[in-house]
């Protein structure tokens, strides 16, 4: 995968530390042990990076997408606010990491770099390191339940715009189906930290 283009735009994000984050307890036997249970393959390598050319121009609408739905939803809202009232500045910075996020499932390889940083994301999820990165007084944890439930509104909306660039049904299927798993693989190594040491 190709990733020059995606580093050199991300490196002015506030708090995205992708190559600088701390070595992950989860090792690379780890990870593609996790790879082949959820079936993904070279195929889905390469669904991938056709979905980051398909998505690269349309990440803003997406994150409106999501952040629509977050905002819809009190008990999302409620973990980037304080006293209920959101925090903008939290949910701007967070937005502009999780864009950046977008593109690193499509182009980034799934190596050491890349699974550090989903413990870094895993850990700011977690009481661990939850608000600091941005300075924030919201929730002090993303509860457990909501890391998974959550596998399925990003799935479901990311399908219309993986549709949006003429594709054949088939190749929005093979991205569809790669992004599920990625996706997948990510919410699971971002729930490390949240389960009994010896039992992830």
């Amino acid at each position: 995968m190709s990733t020059t283009a995606n580093t050199s735009a991300n490196a002015s994000i506030a708090g995205y530390t992708y190559g600088k984050a701390s070595v992950s307890s989860v090792t690379l036997a780890d990870l593609e042990l996790l790879k082949a249970t959820v079936l993904f393959g070279n195929d889905d390598v390469a669904a991938l990076n056709m979905a980051a050319d398909v998505l690269r121009d349309q990440t803003d609408d997406i994150l409106d997408v999501w952040y629509g739905f977050v905002g819809a939803n009190p008990h999302l809202l409620a973990y980037f606010s304080k006293n209920s009232v959101p925090d903008t500045n939290y949910l701007s910075a967070v937005r502009s990491r999780f864009g950046a996020w977008i593109l690193d499932l499509c182009m980034r390889p799934f190596d050491q770099d890349w699974l550090n940083y989903q413990q870094e994301i895993a850990f700011r999820h977690h009481s661990t390191k939850k608000n600091q990165t941005d300075n924030a007084e919201a929730a002090p944890i993303i509860h457990f339940r909501y890391l998974i439930a959550f596998i399925v509104p990003l799935t479901a909306t990311i399908k219309p715009f993986l549709a949006k660039k003429g594709h054949t049904a088939a190749e929005v299927e093979a991205m569809h189906s790669a992004w599920f798993k990625a996706l997948t693989l990510t919410a699971l190594l971002w729930s490390h930290p949240y389960i009994n040491k010896g039992e992830f």
